[in-house]
């Protein structure tokens, strides 16, 4: 595992004052990579975005439960014969059924896959991408735990927006960047 500690500041200058903080502590800067117009790019960075992992996790599972759910609730309203609505013939019923398993697939899948995660994130919740698009900065600290709660000891000081400190699976997985 990979730990990495990923603070967003809103303009390069704050971000070049974090990296500088860093030398001035005599930090490994080898470990440090500031990812924004300028400097690396998203792709450039090989960052793991928790964000984005989490949508594709997601998406992932609906692909799978969204229609095992129509079948499951298709084939429960067969078996059983329950009328859900009077006016509906007991096929009708039937697709009806399907389509509330269905329903009960998604809300699982964001469940389970990620979704409550990304909504209750907060500003987290926003991809890195969306923050470079929106002309912020990132400042990456890649290394061992002692070493990541190092430099979030030395940068808390510093004004910025979005903190994340999280361990990331070895080897990065290469998600696609838009």
């Amino acid at each position: 595992m990979a730990n990495y500690l990923v603070v967003t500041f809103s303009d390069r200058i704050q971000a070049e004052a974090a990296y500088t903080d860093l030398e001035a502590k005599n930090f490994p800067l080898t470990h440090v990579k500031i990812v924004g117009l300028g400097y690396r790019s998203l792709a450039e960075a090989n960052l793991f975005d928790p964000s984005q992992a989490a949508r594709q996790q997601m998406l992932m599972m609906m692909f799978w439960l969204i229609p095992f759910g129509f079948f499951a609730g298709f084939t429960f309203n067969q078996v059983t014969g329950i009328t859900i609505l009077d006016w509906l013939s007991p096929l009708g019923n039937s697709v009806v059924g399907g389509l509330m398993g269905a329903l009960a697939g998604a809300m699982g899948s964001i469940t389970v896959g990620g979704g409550m995660q990304l909504l209750l994130a907060g500003k987290e919740r926003t991809t890195y991408k969306q923050r470079l698009r929106a002309g912020k900065y990132l400042l990456v600290i890649v290394g061992s735990e002692t070493l990541v709660r190092e430099a979030n000891q030395i940068l808390r000081s510093l004004p910025s927006e979005v903190w994340q400190m999280y361990e990331a699976p070895e080897p990065l997985p290469k998600l696609a960047v838009n």
